[in-house]
């Protein structure tokens, strides 16, 4: 294998290194592993085709289109799957239809990109169905953040490809010209992200940050789905890499199970360093308070390791969500005054 070390730079190459058959080693053990960079899918062009697919959660055709609108207008043109508009209880169809529109879209040429409609549950359910051989040959980007963070964290583990943890189909505007700016500023960073642009993300100072800089790949997603990937093959690993958390709708006890989960499973161990999104806490019951808050549960984790942490970042289950190239190296510089995280 081909392996690189990369230098401390605040503008990362991410260029790819040819390891397309070789599935990545166990987590948190082997540092020239951890520290490659990710093959990287080919950036889009214009008229480059688009497939829009529901391996999770159910979504109508109606939804997708402010979706189908805006990246039409990019000048992509769209496939919509088989799963659009089908629906099995929950999901969006059976965990059979949706293995086979997924499976379709991962093998087909002329599909340069994967946009998942939305989360919800199911990815896990087909994701060791799923033959990702000819994917491995011809990689594309696969879009989307939520449950979608089985597959991200999937195929950074298994083949070390990158990926776009971003909004999908049912966060786009249903009106662009009532939409807010920054709900604009984080769709087109999803553009941005397909065009190979360099990208460039601020977030506002914390005063529970921890200064300092670092330069790794990005990892992460859902803490909730990380935590369900343990000991998997879809197990994130973070030796060496900047890790990113999100969630949504979870206790604040849960939220410190979970990241005691990552301490006592080595992943908070030997970190480039660790951004921590948005985190929407679920309302607490009176008299059964926690007494702690996000920033005192994840700095209890990491009090001994010397990497810089950035609170606040603008990812997650909210609006300031945007679009993050997966796998590719990417430099975050925490300050006094403000962090930025950095990617070509």
């Amino acid at each position: 294998m081909d392996r690189k070390k990369f230098l401390g730079s605040i503008l990362a190459t991410g260029a790819a290194v040819k390891t397309l058959g070789s599935p990545a080693s166990p987590a948190n053990e082997t540092a020239d592993e951890a520290s490659a960079t990710a093959n990287l899918p080919p950036y889009l062009k214009i008229n480059d085709r688009i497939g829009i697919t529901s391996p999770a959660g159910y979504i109508s055709i109606e939804d997708i289109q402010p979706a189908v609108l805006k990246m039409k207008e990019w000048g992509y043109d769209i496939v919509i799957g088989a799963t659009i508009g089908k629906r099995d209880f929950t999901f969006g169809g059976t965990d059979e239809e949706r293995r086979i529109d997924l499976q379709k879209m991962l093998d087909d040429p002329g599909i340069k990109a994967i946009m998942c409609a939305r989360g919800g549950y199911g990815a896990v359910r087909i994701i060791d169905q799923l033959d990702f051989s000819g994917f491995r040959k011809h990689p594309k980007w696969i879009i989307g953040f939520s449950d979608i963070t089985v597959i991200h964290s999937h195929l950074q583990r298994r083949y070390n490809i990158a990926t776009i943890h971003s909004k999908m189909c049912n966060s786009f505007p249903s009106d662009w010209l009532l939409a807010e700016p920054i709900q604009k500023d984080t769709i087109e960073s999803i553009r941005q992200c397909l065009a190979g642009e360099k990208m460039q993300y601020a977030a506002a100072f914390n005063e529970a940050n921890k200064p300092g800089s670092a330069t790794g790949q990005l990892v992460g997603g859902n803490l909730k789905t990380l935590e369900s990937l343990g000991a998997s093959d879809s197990d994130i690993i973070t030796k060496n890499k900047i890790l990113f958390v999100e969630d949504t709708g979870e206790y604040l006890y849960s939220i410190d199970r979970m990241f005691w989960n990552l301490k006592r499973s080595g992943k908070l161990s030997k970190l480039a360093g660790l951004i921590v999104g948005g985190f929407k806490i679920k309302k607490e019951d009176a008299g059964d308070e926690f007494g702690k808050t996000i920033e005192q549960i994840v700095l209890e984790k990491i009090k001994e390791y010397n990497y810089p942490v950035c609170f606040d970042f603008p990812v997650g289950h909210q609006k300031n969500n945007y679009a993050l190239k997966c796998g590719v190296v990417h430099h975050l510089e925490v300050t006094t005054i403000n962090s930025l995280l950095t990617s070509t």
